[in-house]
C-alpha cells in the first residue's frame, strides 16, 4: 500500500511543479497560445495522483497487490505515464520557444499512450480477478414479523 501512496504523492509534487513551470515558462517567453505543457500538468494530477489514490482505496478493499499482475500493472502504467508526460513536456517546450517539432515526437507520444493503455488493461484484469464472485443472491423480499396482537 505504501508503494501506491508514494506514487500518488510523487505525482502530486511533480504535477504541481509542472503547473508552476508551465505558468512561468510561458510568461517568460510571452507565449499566449496553447501548448502541451498545460496538458502535462493535468495528466500528472489526474492520471498520476488521483488515479493512484483511487487504486489505493481499491487496494484497501480488494488487496490487489497480492496478485503478480499488480506489479506488471504498476510498472507498465507508470512507465507509460512517464513517457507520455515527458513527450508532452518536450513538445510543449518546443511549441513555446517556436522550435520545429518532428514526427518522432508524435510517435513517442502515441507509444506512451499505448503503454498507458496496456497498464490500464492489466489493472482491470487484476481488479476483475480480485473482486469476489458470489453465487448467493440477496433476499430482497420484505420481511414478515409475527408480532403478538
Amino acid at each position: 500500500m505504501k508503494k501506491i501512496y508514494y506514487a500518488a504523492h510523487t505525482y502530486m509534487i511533480i504535477g504541481v511543479i509542472s503547473g508552476l513551470f508551465y505558468r512561468e515558462f510561458t510568461k517568460l517567453h510571452d507565449f499566449t497560445g496553447n501548448s502541451q505543457l498545460g496538458l502535462a500538468h493535468t495528466h500528472l494530477l489526474a492520471l498520476g495522483m488521483l488515479f493512484h489514490l483511487i487504486v489505493l482505496a481499491l487496494e484497501k478493499a480488494f488487496t490487489l497487490s497480492t496478485s503478480k499482475l499488480f506489479d506488471w500493472f504498476f510498472w507498465v502504467y507508470n512507465a507509460g505515464l512517464a513517457l507520455t508526460v515527458a513527450i508532452m513536456t518536450t513538445h510543449g517546450i518546443q511549441t513555446v520557444v517556436g522550435a520545429e517539432t518532428s514526427a518522432a515526437i508524435s510517435g513517442l507520444a502515441g507509444l506512451g499512450h499505448i503503454v498507458l493503455t496496456i497498464g490500464l488493461i492489466l489493472f482491470f484484469i487484476n481488479l476483475g480477478k480480485q473482486i469476489p464472485t458470489s453465487t448467493a443472491q440477496p433476499d430482497l423480499a420484505p420481511q414478515q414479523h409475527n408480532l403478538p396482537v
